[in-house]
């Protein structure tokens, strides 16, 4: 009969989160404390630990890449919406006589209030512009010859 080497004792704090987090963790496996601890502590341990952390952490990039590519689409639709719009103002609004003009300065905050009303329900409700747009432009089947 061969004798396995007696396990060792080792006393540790674990901060409360932890502590309970590991307790409901050994009831939902029907195990004791120490046998996750151990189970833990030797995965952590082990050689491909370092590279489950890596496999992790790319996977993580890789999800803030996708982020931060859609955040610069939304970024540069806005930027070109923008320039549309004024390109279009400033071509179409004829410049308006001075005491026509000292009418619309006077009624400037009153619909800069209402655009920032309509903005506000339009954020709230959607469709935003940025799900309007194609993700690939080319897949949009418009022909803009």
């Amino acid at each position: 009969m061969i004798k396995s080497p007696k396990k060792q004792r080792l006393s540790v704090y674990l901060d409360p989160d932890v502590m309970k987090a590991l307790v409901a963790y050994a009831a939902r496996r029907d195990q004791s404390l120490s046998l996750i601890a151990e189970a833990g502590i030797a995965s952590f341990l082990s050689p491909d630990a370092a590279e489950r952390q890596e496999a992790a952490t790319t996977k993580r990039l890789d999800q803030l890449d996708r982020r931060m590519t859609r955040i610069e689409r939304d970024v540069g639709i806005s930027i070109e919406t923008l320039v549309v719009f004024v390109r279009f103002w400033l071509s179409t609004t004829p410049a308006l006589p001075e005491p026509a003009a000292q009418a619309a300065r006077a009624k400037s905050s009153e619909r800069y209030e209402a655009f920032v009303t309509a903005l506000g329900r339009r954020l709230a409700k959607g469709p935003k512009l940025r799900q309007e747009i194609s993700e690939d432009i080319g897949q949009s089947g418009h022909d803009d010859r």
